[in-house]
């Protein structure tokens, strides 16, 4: 019998904040189930956390998309770091008169991943890339930090095309390119036209496949699998 198999990891980021990740996330862990894959899924720190009704929270429907119980033991071993207040996970923390360091971070997710008998692990940031996500570091970092496969979720608000555009250039700058960036249609019946931004955001990606989203459709999950060699 060979050693066992290394898990792949995913790393969901997001060019901002509320456009889509987990919603991003929970579609990968369907489809992934739906083809056969054992999954398993991780967002370390979740900060606007209500202990009291979690069931919608971030965690809580990662769970649901691995069909797993919703139990205190479950959404520990999904979120360990959790804060009541809606900011940044390092003031959200600061406000309960907690630390967070990153170091034990990034260790939990390691260690979860090499401790998993899982096909797929996702491994979803928190807020947009630059976003923090313990004391002195960001998503980013903990991107790095992993050395794993991204996927990079932006919107279809106004606005959204800079900061896919932006996120992209960050990651460059740390020789790091997302597998496929996924644009994700803004239900505000105000924003831009879908396929403008789209087309938009394609044009500026260069080499990075830009995948599209839209709130009526789906379909778009084998192919992102597909981009990432699943």
């Amino acid at each position: 019998m060979g050693p066992p198999m290394t898990p792949r990891v995913i790393f969901v980021a997001g060019a901002h904040t509320e456009i889509g990740k987990t919603q991003a996330a929970c579609a990968l862990l369907r489809a992934a189930r739906a083809r056969g894959l054992r999954v398993d899924a991780l967002k370390p720190v979740v900060s606007g956390f209500d202990p009291g009704d979690w069931s919608r929270s971030d965690p809580g429907r990662l769970l649901v998309a691995m069909d797993l119980p919703l139990t205190p033991q479950a959404l520990e071993r999904v979120s360990p770091w959790r804060f009541l207040a809606p900011l940044a996970p390092p003031l959200a923390a600061r406000s309960e008169g907690r630390p967070l360091p990153f170091a034990p971070i990034s260790d939990f997710c390691r260690e979860r991943v090499a401790a998993s008998k899982a096909d797929l692990v996702i491994v979803e940031g928190v807020g947009g890339l630059m976003s923090p996500i313990a004391d002195s570091a960001t998503s980013l970092d903990l991107l790095e930090a992993l050395d794993c496969a991204c996927v990079l979720v932006s919107g279809g608000y106004l606005g959204a095309i800079s900061h896919a555009l932006t996120a992209l250039e960050v990651m460059r700058a740390r020789a790091l390119t997302p597998a496929v960036v996924i644009v994700s249609e803004d239900p505000d019946p105000r924003a831009p036209g879908f396929e403008g931004t789209l087309e938009l955001t394609i044009a500026h990606a260069g080499e990075v496949p830009v995948l599209a989203a839209p709130r009526a459709s789906a379909g778009w999950e084998p192919l992102v699998l597909e981009a990432l060699g699943e």
